[in-house]
This record gives structure tokens, sequence and C-alpha cells, in this order.
């Protein structure tokens, strides 16, 4: 099982504030011989009658002394999260969930934001004192 990031708890009760349903904790993903686990799996009902909405979370800290080496880790991990989604044929989006304050300086520069348009990453962007989401990006 893997470690918890420090944010985990944070991310998971915005999502839940939000109105988000927690399915897994973490999420298997397997795809032929490849095992992995993404940190959340959650599901938002969009009406009573219909099927809601379901999304693979995986929730980065960004703590170390390098951000460029925390993104370049979180961006490996979410692109192969992605495509073992996808060759494993769930039809889920994944979400990168990252701090309101990383993203407000690190992710604002010129050369981070080309690469996460080029890889088409969505992200959950959130504030860890009040346990709240303040931004979607897809």
């Amino acid at each position: 099982m893997p470690a918890k990031d420090i944010y985990h708890d944070a991310v998971k009760n915005a999502l839940i504030k939000d109105g988000w349903t927690i399915i897994a904790d973490p999420y298997f993903l397997q795809y032929e011989d490849a095992e992995l686990y993404a940190d959340l799996f959650v599901e938002k009902s969009l009406l009573v009658e219909q099927e809601g909405r379901k999304i693979v979370v995986e929730i980065k800290s960004f703590i170390s002394p390098s951000p460029m080496k925390d993104f370049e880790n979180a961006l490996g991990q979410y692109i192969l999260y992605r495509d073992i989604l996808r060759l494993a044929n769930k039809d889920y989006e994944i979400y990168l969930a990252i701090r309101d304050t990383i993203f407000d300086t690190f992710f604002l520069r010129k050369s981070i934001q080309a690469v996460v348009k080029r890889n088409q990453i969505e992200f959950i962007i959130f504030n860890n004192e009040r346990e709240e989401i303040t931004l979607w990006i897809n």
C-alpha cells in the first residue's frame, strides 16, 4: 500500500465538502502486468436517476526544495496513470490535486503552463487550511 501524501486528508475532506463521495482510498489501477495506486477514486451524483461522474485524483504536495523536481515526478505519474486508465478502458478523468499556494506561484510560470497545456493536465486546486477546493481546471 502506498504512503499517503501529507495533504491527503485535506483533499479528501475538500472533495466531500464539495459533494463528492469517496469510492476508493486508494484506487487500484491495473493493466496487464502493471499494478499501481492512485490516491482517490470519487463520484458525484449528477441527477438522481443517472449514474454519477467518476474521477481519479492524484494528490501532490510540492514540498521538496525543488518544485521543478516535484513537477517532473508528478507529471510522469499523472501521464502513467492516465495511460493505464485508457489502456484498461476506464473512461475516468484524472486530476492532479495541488495546493493553491503552489499553483499561484510555480504553476503560473510560462514554461510550466506550456508543459501543462501540452500534456492536457487537469487540476483540482485546494486550500489545505480550509480544506476547500478553490478551482477546477480542465
